[in-house]
């Protein structure tokens, strides 16, 4: 008998209280192509957990961060490139307009924000389709319902597709006064990067 499809149901049983951490805005790591008008919260009905609400004035923003900077270049820089070779080719001049933008709470603290992966999402009935589908419309309707639960979280936690060993954040509008941008450093002279393109093997194409 064959075994039937695993599917991800676009109504999760969300629980009368969340499962939910505290996260320190300083350890949020978003690579943006902007060093100003940071973080900036996005209403286009786009990516993954954004607001899919058909009428753009009615739409919740939202903004995406990485745990590391490894994951937020995957989410981001490399998010449409194809490995070549054990590797990804990136030209010098895209490598040179991004930037790493780094966070400190402001006025609100620590970020609440819901649990979307592990056991916390399997009791939803939730799976890593979540953010592994390459469709967004099902994590669409998720992302809106943590958003009206009671709970009223800043956002969510879930795993990176890009980076399946790492975790992502999409933050609410809501949360925009509980953190501000202290530094934007050109990614090609972060400290970090280095390591990072060579985890990675980034290898720039100079033209």
């Amino acid at each position: 008998m064959a075994k039937a499809l695993i599917r991800l149901s676009p109504d999760p049983h969300l629980p009368s209280t969340l499962a939910t951490l505290l996260l320190d805005p300083a350890t949020l790591v978003r690579v943006s192509g902007h060093d100003t008008d940071e973080p900036f919260f996005g209403a286009f009905n786009r990516n993954r957990f954004d607001d899919p609400d058909i009428d753009p004035t009615m739409r919740y923003g939202t903004c995406y961060f990485g745990c590391t900077l490894s994951v937020a270049i995957c989410e981001t820089l490399l998010h449409d490139r194809l490995p070549v070779s054990g590797g990804f080719i990136v030209e010098s001049s895209v490598i040179k307009s991004r930037f790493v933008l780094q966070f400190e709470a402001s006025g609100g603290g620590s970020l609440k924000l819901a649990d979307l992966t592990g056991a916390a999402l399997k009791r939803m009935g939730g799976n890593a389709l979540l953010s592994g589908s390459a469709s967004y419309s099902t994590s669409k309707k998720w992302s809106a319902k943590v958003y009206a639960h009671p709970d009223a979280v800043d956002g969510l936690v879930y795993m990176s597709r890009q980076k399946n060993d790492d975790k992502a954040v999409v933050l609410f509008d809501r949360a925009c006064d509980k953190l501000k941008m202290t530094r934007a450093t050109p990614l090609h002279s972060h400290p970090a990067f280095g390591t990072v393109a060579t985890e990675l093997n980034i290898r720039a194409l100079h033209q």
